[in-house]
């Protein structure tokens, strides 16, 4: 993974599983990260149980080594079964820990994870009648791990609109919302009394109560750089909106763009789940004194 290697951290990759050296560092590719791995002795699958059930309650089996051993470790633990969620349900506060075994007398124990879900896989239960498409599934994800959502009355730019994912979710959560795209919206969504539809490019100057706007959200195809110039422009203008945008990659990702993205202050760069070959980026008001959690 070339953003591990601009790290200059030494890797010991598991399968999936990257065990790297030095302190935490923010990283958005990985689907989870967790901060304090511990590798651990045990004397039987037992013991390895009562070590685990000694730490706390809910644990998931990641299959690095000996995976029918893990699995009766596994048996022993209380039962945890990963939920998908209904939108509007918050990360669970309750620790989640992952282990597997290093070999057969040795645990690794990863206590928590950043997502706070099993193997940092968001999974919704899906709406297949209204949305026109399924881009709806990555705001979803992005509002879960954030924490929060537009409100009611709030006005909401969604540039790159269509054919109306984002729209549909944020009409759903109350939003007023003014979508900004050459492509037409879903037919479906264009009635609705709160949407707004600029047929024009995304970068394109805006009208003024674009300017006024509680939350600016992007799922635009553009190349990172210009999606990165509208942001940065956004930001420097007096009380910007809270931004939710998908950094799309042509070609092969490139770890020094998303750093350059990340280094704004007060941002967040992750892979969602519903993420393709692309990354998040979100960064909300500084009158919201609100940092997400999940990210």
């Amino acid at each position: 993974m070339r953003e591990l290697a601009s790290a200059g951290q030494s890797v010991r990759w598991l399968g999936d599983l990257a065990l790297c050296d030095g302190p935490p560092r923010a990283l958005a590719w990985p689907a989870e990260i967790f901060a304090d791995a511990e590798a651990v002795s045990i004397a039987s699958i037992g013991d390895a149980a009562r070590q685990l059930r000694a730490r706390q309650r809910n644990w998931v089996h990641l299959s690095l080594e000996h995976h029918r051993r893990g699995e009766l470790i596994a048996e022993k633990l209380p039962h945890f079964r990963a939920k998908a969620f209904r939108f509007g349900d918050s990360v669970p506060d309750a620790p989640l820990g992952h282990f597997g075994l290093l070999d057969a007398n040795t645990l690794l124990v990863l206590p928590r994870g950043r997502s706070g879900v099993a193997r940092g896989e968001f999974l919704f239960e899906e709406n297949h009648d209204g949305p026109p498409s399924r881009a709806y599934l990555k705001l979803w994800e992005a509002f879960t791990r954030i924490g929060l959502r537009p409100a009611p009355g709030e006005t909401c730019v969604d540039l790159g609109g269509s054919p109306g994912g984002w729209s549909w979710v944020l009409l759903q959560l109350g939003a007023r919302v003014i979508a900004v795209d050459k492509a037409p919206l879903d037919d479906a969504l264009c009635a609705h009394e709160r949407l707004t539809v600029l047929q024009q490019s995304a970068f394109a100057p805006l009208p003024t109560e674009c300017e006024r706007a509680d939350w600016l959200l992007s799922d635009v195809i553009c190349y990172p750089e210009r999606l990165l110039r509208l942001i940065e422009e956004r930001l420097a203008r007096p009380d910007p909106p809270s931004i939710v945008a998908t950094i799309k990659f042509q070609g092969e990702a490139q770890p020094e763009i998303a750093e350059r993205f990340a280094a704004i202050p007060g941002a967040r760069v992750v892979h969602l789940s519903h993420n393709k070959h692309e990354l998040t980026f979100v960064r909300l008001r500084d009158t919201l004194g609100v940092t997400p959690s999940h990210l």
